[in-house]
Formats: structure tokens, sequence, C-alpha cells
């Protein structure tokens, strides 16, 4: 059997950061962990699960000796921040009440959802809810990527396709997905769609260049990438 590897979590300290990061004495360590778990599920049933629908791909969360610092990463910061920084407000309150410590909210922007594999997963998975062609979803998101500039696409979908009556797995590549190159910028996302007739996984890998080669703000993955093979 084939075995298999989660993208980042294979570059976690090599060239990607930790999306948690603090320090614990042993006895700490699960309270902490389990805080962690606990936010980052709140918040993504709050913002992701149901209005406002604020597509938030990422939760960074740092702790110091006197508070919990979140960072958010969405494509749609207006809806996280409301009107006056109203709705942040009320966020940071909830996750204060829910782990009982001073808590700090930070939004930052994802300012291309086409090149963030987490947020091409989460469309694709609510476009299959709505009873779209698996093929032609998996075919427009993946033009979408490669129009945003990224230089390779994979996606995954598995279970009763089309409400099938056994479920199956479809799959689409587009340019190169350099899985074992640690120094290869791979994003990647999972989301689950839940449908009438039972729950399809889409899983979806973006290769953005190399780490330093990649996307810069304001130009696409592929004219970065291609300005530092020439350099």
């Amino acid at each position: 059997m084939g075995q298999k590897v989660h993208p980042i979590g294979f570059r976690v300290g090599i060239t990607e950061d930790w999306r948690s990061r603090w320090y614990a004495p042993k006895a700490a360590f699960g309270e902490f962990l389990h805080e962690d778990q606990q936010m980052r599920a709140f918040i993504d049933k709050r913002l992701n699960r149901q209005p406002p629908y604020a597509a938030v791909a990422r939760v960074h969360i740092a702790r110091t000796r006197n508070e919990v610092k979140v960072v958010l990463h969405t494509a749609r910061p207006g809806l996280v921040i409301g009107p006056k920084g109203a709705e942040v407000d009320k966020l940071r309150d909830a996750l204060e009440d829910l782990i009982d410590r001073k808590v700090t909210v930070n939004i930052v922007e994802i300012k291309s959802p086409d090149t963030d594999a987490q947020l091409v997963a989460e469309s694709i998975a609510e476009q299959l809810k709505k009873r779209v062609g698996f093929r032609r979803v998996l075919k427009q998101r993946a033009e979408s990527a490669e129009q945003a500039g990224v230089l390779g696409v994979k996606i995954m979908v598995s279970g009763r396709l089309g409400g099938a009556e056994m479920a199956r797995q479809e799959k689409l590549i587009r340019g190169s997905i350099p899985l074992h190159t640690l120094q290869a910028h791979v994003d990647y996302g999972f989301a689950t769609s839940y449908t009438k007739y039972g729950t399809i996984g889409v899983k979806v890998w973006l290769y953005k260049g190399r780490y330093g080669d990649e996307v810069k703000e304001g130009m696409g993955v592929r004219r970065a990438y291609m300005k530092g093979k020439r350099a």
C-alpha cells in the first residue's frame, strides 16, 4: 500500500511555520492543546458554517504569559470585522468566555482566494452540496487556480459522486505537483461536502513554486516563478 503524508505537516519546522506557537510545561500542555482545538472548532463553526460565511482558511495561535493571540486568515475580512469592528469584538469576547483567558484577535486578508487550497476545497464542497456536476466543478476550479498563477493543481473528490449507488474517486491533475520536494511550496486543503446521499471528501493540492519564488502580492505565481528563473 502507498503511504500518504500531509503536505503541510511534512514541511513544518523545515519550510513551514507551526500553526500554534507556544511553549508549556508538561502539566499544562494538554490543557493548552485542548484550548487550541476548541478555539479552532468554534471559529470554524461561527464564521464558516453559518452566516456571514467569512471564508476563514487558517487560524494561527500564539501564547504569551498573559494572553492568547489569534490570527485569522480570511478572504472576507470586512465580514469578520463588521461595522466599526463590532463583530470582531463579539468574537473576541466569545473566545475569552470559551477559554477563560485574555484574547486578542488579528485579521489577515487573503488577497487571492484561488491560490489558497483550503478555500478552493471549501468552494468545491459548497458547490457539490448544491448538486452541481462534479466534473464541471473540478474543471472550473482548476482553471481558476491556473489563471491565478499556480504552477500545478491536483483535486480529488471521493464518495457517492452524482448520487451514484457505489462510492468512487475522481481525480483531476493540471501541471506539476512535486510532493516529495521539501523546497516546493505545496499548499493543501481538505473539506467535506454533506449531501443528501452521503458525505463527499474534497482534497486540493496547489503547487505555488519553490519557497522564495512563489506568489508575490500584485503578481501571479507563475510570473514570479519565471522572473526568479530568469534572474
